[in-house]
């Protein structure tokens, strides 16, 4: 940071940051005033690979507020006396109960995550997602040895970091899957980082060992350079060869799953009124709200009332992850449920309560919070002018983001966030949601101007494509996510405009001028550099002084036309001019290219 900026800040009102224990990259940058990209580039600096979703304890946000310079900037701890997640049991009674291991599988895209768990669960989902790529977290539960394993299949792709962070918090353990005939990657690196943030257990299953090209100890040897030693080599990190494609090693993998389990000595308080997490969310025609739900701690039962952030309801139907009804679900079990009033966030705490009333009550109370702390935020009119200062209307960029799940309508917002434009093209969230595009999408997209409506994994009514192009509101709809972000970045591309290319052709010195008027000049030269050709731009220069600029009509070479003049080589040329150039002998000329190009963010 300048010092100036610093002494600016020195002299401002002091600002206090208030935060209940963490704070996301994204949050952080926001409060004090800096892109994202500047405070990931200074965490990098400081050692620490994080992306914009990635949480930051109070202790690591306080030293980089500090390495920032930010003087006049202090971090708060918020009192959380009146929030909900109080109810969050930290603190195991004595009559804890075993529970079974929650295991995050991640890793690098196409290095068989999913296809692992199809095997393991003997099912097929892979060829039911799009472009072979994991897009939501999918929760299963396996029995092994009599004993029971909840898995969470993570998106591998680094478009859903947000989804994929939220699956590290999740978790006990973290089976990282590494591909023997591929290595680590930067999202294998990512994952390590997750799993270590979210304090978790890590496993790694070194995948494909059935493949022409597979080296296990060169995988091995990769990850301990970041950080993961494996046993074998007096570490602390189990490390097991499989393959996904035939099994091969995977009861070994589940048997250091549970081994990791025991000596993590798991378990959970069954007699508390019933709480958990969020994983997903999403609407249904019929059932309204269909939530995904992972209990930690209690036991939820069809009827109950729930409460998660600011959305409550009764627990209607609840259904396992093969979708078989299930009257209560007991901890480290995902369930499948409808009843709330509303769609939950991703990633909240659900917690049962004693009636409707008090259930409504502290959905209530939670969004009065969340309505102060918006209100609370220190924007000052300094910021806000800057802001007003840096928009040009022209180049802003206004999409609706529609997706079947609110963890991808999250991560391809977080995704469209992350383009970087170099500051030339603002981001517009205009609206997001869950569910197929409505005619008021359409509307608020008309009603804006030149608004781009992304959907992604769902589908568009024949009606409301109809209004769309009565309205010209482009709809685009997605089953992919880089797909999407490759037509995001196109379009921010096109509000750039074009630029003026020049290129250097070459240079003559003039040995002769034969004729000069308004709209021609013909002289003869030596080409001391490059080339020169018809049709190329042409600087006349007397000294270090421009004193005109035309095109080169024609080029001669012996008293005959000829397509060039090389380095060496003595000519003449026919000059096309808007207005006269007094050319002199000795002046010199300059040859270039000129052409009109589309900027791009690259």
């Amino acid at each position: 940071m300048s010092s100036d900026a610093s002494e600016n800040m020195s002299n401002a009102a002091e600002k206090v940051i208030r935060i209940a224990g963490s704070i996301t990259v994204d949050e952080l940058a926001q409060a004090l005033g800096l892109s994202v990209t500047a405070l990931i580039g200074e965490l990098f600096r400081n050692g620490i690979v994080a992306t914009i979703n990635q949480r930051l304890d109070f202790e690591t946000a306080e030293i980089m507020i500090e390495e920032l310079g930010f003087a006049n900037v202090r971090l708060e701890r918020k009192n959380t006396t009146t929030k909900i997640s109080d109810g969050y049991r930290k603190e195991l009674s004595e009559h804890a109960v075993s529970r079974p291991p929650v295991v995050a599988v991640m890793g690098h895209v196409d290095h068989g995550k999913t296809t692992l768990l199809d095997t393991l669960l003997h099912k097929k989902t892979v060829e039911n997602e799009a472009g072979g790529i994991t897009q939501h977290i999918s929760a299963y539960q396996l029995e092994h040895d009599g004993r029971m394993i909840t898995f969470l299949d993570t998106p591998g792709h680094e478009a859903f970091a947000a989804i994929r962070q939220h699956g590290a918090m999740l978790t006990d353990i973290v089976v990282i899957v590494v591909a023997a005939d591929d290595g680590v990657k930067p999202q294998t690196v990512e994952a390590i980082k997750f799993a270590q943030g979210a304090n978790a257990k890590i496993v790694v299953a070194i995948n494909k060992i059935d493949r022409e090209g597979a080296d296990v100890p060169r995988t091995m040897a990769d990850l301990s350079t970041h950080g993961l030693q494996p046993e074998e080599w007096g570490g602390d990190i189990i490390m097991v060869p499989v393959s996904a494609k035939t099994g091969e090693g995977l009861e070994k993998l589940l048997e250091s799953i549970l081994l990791v389990a025991d000596v993590e000595d798991l378990k959970a308080d069954v007699d508390i009124p019933a709480e958990g997490l969020v994983i997903e969310s999403h609407m249904e025609t019929g059932k309204g709200s269909v939530v995904n739900l992972l209990v930690t701690g209690g036991e939820l039962k069809v009827g109950e009332f729930v409460t998660a952030g600011n959305v409550y309801g009764k627990i209607r139907t609840m259904l396992d992850f093969q979708g078989k009804p299930k009257g209560k679900a007991t901890p480290s079990t995902p369930v499948t449920v409808t009843g709330f009033k509303d769609l939950p966030n991703f990633g909240d705490r659900f917690f049962e309560q004693k009636d409707e009333k008090t259930a409504r009550k502290m959905a209530l109370l939670n969004a009065q919070e969340a309505a102060n702390e918006a209100m609370s935020a220190n924007v000052t009119s300094t910021d806000l002018l800057r802001m007003m200062q840096s928009v040009d209307n022209s180049k802003i960029f206004n999409v609706i983001v529609k997706g079947d799940v609110l963890g991808s309508v999250t991560s391809v917002v977080d995704s469209l966030k992350l383009i970087d434009t170099k500051g030339e093209v603002t981001l517009n969230i205009v609206a997001t949601g869950v569910g197929d595009v409505t005619e008021n999408d359409v509307y608020m997209a008309a009603g804006d101007g030149n608004t781009v409506i992304y959907g992604f994994n769902i589908s568009v009514p024949t009606n409301i494509a109809k209004l769309a192009a009565r309205d010209n509101v482009a709809i685009r709809n997605y089953r992919v996510i880089y797909e999407l972000l490759d037509d995001a970045k196109t379009s921010m591309e096109g509000l750039l405009g074009e630029e003026i290319v020049e290129s250097e052709l070459g240079a003559m010195k003039v040995m002769g001028v034969f004729r000069i008027t308004k709209t021609e000049a013909i002289a003869g030269g030596k080409v001391t550099k490059g080339k020169v050709i018809p049709g190329a731009m042409v600087r006349v220069k007397h000294g270090n002084e421009i004193i005109g600029e035309a095109e080169v009509a024609s080029v001669e070479k012996e008293r005959i036309e000829a397509k060039e003049l090389i380095e060496g080589e003595i000519g003449g040329l026919a000059l096309k001019t808007e207005k006269k150039i007094p050319m002199e002998v000795d002046d010199k000329l300059e040859f270039f290219t000129r052409e009109r190009k589309k900027r791009t963010l690259d």
